[in-house]
């Protein structure tokens, strides 16, 4: 039924991912060939918040779709604390060494979507988190790319 709504946008144009919630009824990734079957460019998927930071593992026994990209959230919106960017660099690394740095962008869990009267992180919070995850990739991309 996704798919059927996707239909006639370039899959290079679509992101699929995950939304803010407790995610204690998440499918567990180890049901990727679900996601995947999404026709889209690029997947998104919760790699920083303590429910799923494990689940990196999938990818030893599951190979990314060619010309697919994944986007591992490597800082999180679950908890206030800001990640050290030596964190967020080991966690990129993690994922280019599996699936191919090529193939990795470096994104949030979720996102920090905030609405009219939801602050889930307060904005200094965010930005702080934000500025980790640049400091993060640079020294990942030393690290990949040298």
């Amino acid at each position: 039924m996704l798919n059927h709504a996707l239909r006639g946008i370039p899959e290079d144009r679509i992101r699929y991912g995950s939304w803010h919630a407790p995610h204690v009824s998440d499918a567990p990734l180890e049901d990727i060939d679900l996601i995947l079957r999404v026709n889209a460019g690029a997947y998104s998927i919760e790699a920083a918040n303590v429910r799923h930071e494990h689940e990196w593992r999938v990818w030893e026994n599951v190979q990314l779709p060619e010309g697919k990209i994944l986007i591992p959230g490597v800082v999180t919106h679950h908890t206030i604390s800001v990640e050290h960017p030596r964190l967020v660099a080991d966690r990129i690394i993690r994922y280019a060494n599996i699936v191919g740095r090529e193939n990795v962008i470096a994104g949030t869990d979720c996102g920090f979507q905030q609405g009219a009267r939801i602050e889930r992180v307060h904005p200094q919070i965010m930005w702080a988190k934000l500025s980790a995850l640049v400091e993060g990739a640079r020294i990942a991309s030393k690290e990949l790319w040298a």
